[in-house]
């Protein structure tokens, strides 16, 4: 099964729309960037959700970073760079992912991200604040998880640091694994995450993990549908492996 935008005819129509660059990618996700900020909403696909994502102008997110200063930047993913921010209008802290032009992902990948966060709504996923689609600009508005990604606290620790405990290290997989669940069985129209990796499970207070990156996300069998598309892009294995690396254990997936 294809992208949210390839299931069924019209939804073909609009993907090769948007690829031949015809259609606004505003207009696929049914907004006005017109429409007042504040009331803006994100399409329900699939479930009732009263989630809400702001339309952001590329003015805005300049100056809630400063102009992108290098001083607020949290690092690098397949999509773009991310900068931590400050939006003006509410105060609120956020990280702000900006999609890399000469990059390997791009249109696809920002609507998958934005359908997948807009029907789904956990504790254990990354929270959509909003989004800006402003000419070749694309750019995603998370909530910001001042603990950074799990590889953070895995891997080059300076000599100072304490590793993460193995209280911490379990409550992390637990954490992550109720977010897959949601993912994968209990949302209405289920969702196959396919990146899995230290890099993608950020750490908010008290190292309360949450997925990020749904890029690659792609629709699961519903019904009597079986098919689902096999290509496995994050590594269980490695990641359960890192996560136990104090204890010499099997661990069987």
């Amino acid at each position: 099964m294809g992208c949210f935008l390839c299931s069924g005819n019209s939804d073909k129509r609009a993907q090769k729309k948007i690829n031949n660059g015809t259609q606004p990618i505003s207009d696929a996700l049914k907004v006005n960037p017109d429409k007042d900020v504040k009331k803006e909403e994100v399409p329900k696909h699939g479930e009732p959700d009263d989630k809400k994502a702001k339309t952001f102008t590329f003015n805005q997110l300049v100056a809630a970073t400063e102009n992108f200063k290098s001083d607020y930047y949290l690092g690098e993913g397949g999509f773009g760079k991310v900068y931590k921010g400050e939006l003006e209008d509410t105060g609120q802290v956020v990280a702000i992912k900006q999609l890399n032009l000469k990059g390997l992902q791009g249109i696809r990948e920002f609507l998958v991200e934005v359908m997948t966060l807009s029907m789904a709504d956990h504790p254990n996923l990354v929270k959509l604040i909003g989004y800006c689609a402003e000419g070749a600009q694309k750019l995603l508005v998370y909530e910001f998880m001042p603990l950074g990604s799990l590889e953070d606290h895995l891997h080059d620790l300076p000599p100072n640091r304490k590793g993460l405990d193995w209280n911490t290290r379990m409550m992390i997989a637990a954490g992550a694994a109720r977010g897959l669940e949601y993912l994968h069985d209990k949302m209405k129209q289920p969702v196959i995450y396919r990146d899995l990796k230290c890099s993608n499970i950020l750490l908010g207070d008290n190292h309360h993990p949450k997925l990020s990156d749904f890029g690659l996300a792609k629709v699961g069998p519903v019904g009597d549908n079986t098919h689902v598309s096999t290509r496995v892009m994050g590594t269980v294995r490695i990641l359960c492996t890192r996560l136990c690396n104090d204890r010499s254990a099997d661990i069987q997936i």
